[in-house]
């Protein structure tokens, strides 16, 4: 095998044209570049140089082995570069989140995780679980603070989706009426009491679960306006337009609205994390990290413990 060092003084020689120049370019003695030039010849079984007392010229194996080594050296250089970029630049974390999980889980783990690890760049992306999870799929996220309502989560160990999935907590949806509705002094209520109301939906995907869940209490769901906002679907209910069912996380607390529970059966959406699936234990400590934190951190946000669905 060719010595790679010995290349490289057989390019200064050859840059130079003599033993004694090279010798003082790599800041080794003369006697030196000679041996390592011969020790090169011997290996080879064939001469690199012509010696002569004007100095040394290549031989055509030697000018073959300084075109090798020139591509050596760049490849090494343009190496060099690239390493030295990417140990040069922060390390970068992607986070998805859906607006509600944003504005009431999140903050306080991205507050903690910010606080351990300021050499990392936060990126926060906001986005349904429909758009959140085939980011963290394809890698332009690194996680994503989702969400499934009944029924199975998006990700199951063994599954074909390429995701992991932590279940952070359950988020019940809440009966939101207007302050003077009739049933507004009510603490519960059942669904089917409601069947002559229209409704506000705060997000298109309540729709069909709403419907269902109206289908088992025995009425035809009306509605309104179907909002793609919680915080807007609020509003519309303080207005009068409706009645709307609103995750408990999302709630604003409006003095004008009444909040009710709902007599089972009642719908709830389950929160989690959603991380592409590890393969052959791959390190990645700010996405184990901030997951931990999240979870750490759901009882704290006002959300209840975290308890995951199995069916309607």
């Amino acid at each position: 095998m060719i010595d790679v060092h010995r290349l490289k003084i057989l390019r200064e020689v050859a840059k130079h044209g003599s033993f004694n120049r090279a010798a003082g370019a790599l800041r080794f003695t003369p006697s030196a570049v000679s041996q390592q030039i011969a020790a090169l010849e011997r290996g080879l079984g064939i001469a690199v140089v012509e010696r002569s007392t004007r100095g040394v010229t290549l031989t055509e194996p030697g000018r073959m082995l300084v075109e090798a080594a020139d591509a050596i050296a760049a490849e090494l250089s343009d190496a060099q570069e690239r390493i030295d970029r990417l140990s040069a630049a922060r390390a970068q974390l992607t986070v998805a989140a859906f607006t509600s999980g944003g504005r009431v889980v999140l903050p306080q783990a991205l507050a903690a995780f910010v606080a351990e690890h300021p050499e990392v760049e936060l990126t926060i992306v906001e986005g349904e679980p429909e758009d959140a999870l085939p980011l963290v799929r394809a890698g332009r996220a690194d996680l994503a603070l989702a969400y499934h309502f009944d029924g199975l989560p998006p990700a199951r160990p063994g599954d074909r989706s390429g995701l992991d999935w932590t279940p952070l907590a359950r988020d019940p949806l809440r009966l939101v009426l207007p302050g003077g509705h009739h049933l507004a002094g009510r603490e519960r209520v059942a669904l089917g009491e409601l069947s002559g109301e229209r409704w506000v939906l705060g997000c298109l995907k309540t729709m069909a679960l709403l419907r269902q869940y109206a289908t088992m209490a025995g009425f035809e769901l009306r509605v309104s306006c179907s909002a793609t906002d919680y915080f807007f679907a609020q509003s519309l209910v303080s207005a009068g337009v409706g009645v709307a069912l609103i995750p408990e996380i999302a709630l604003t607390g409006a003095s004008d609205l009444a909040v009710l529970t709902l007599e089972a059966p009642s719908p709830s959406r389950f929160i989690g994390v959603a991380t592409s699936r590890r393969r052959g234990g791959a390190a990645r400590p700010y996405v184990d990290r901030l997951t931990e934190l999240l979870v750490s951190g759901a009882d704290g946000a006002g959300v209840p413990a975290a308890v995951e669905a199995v069916g309607v």
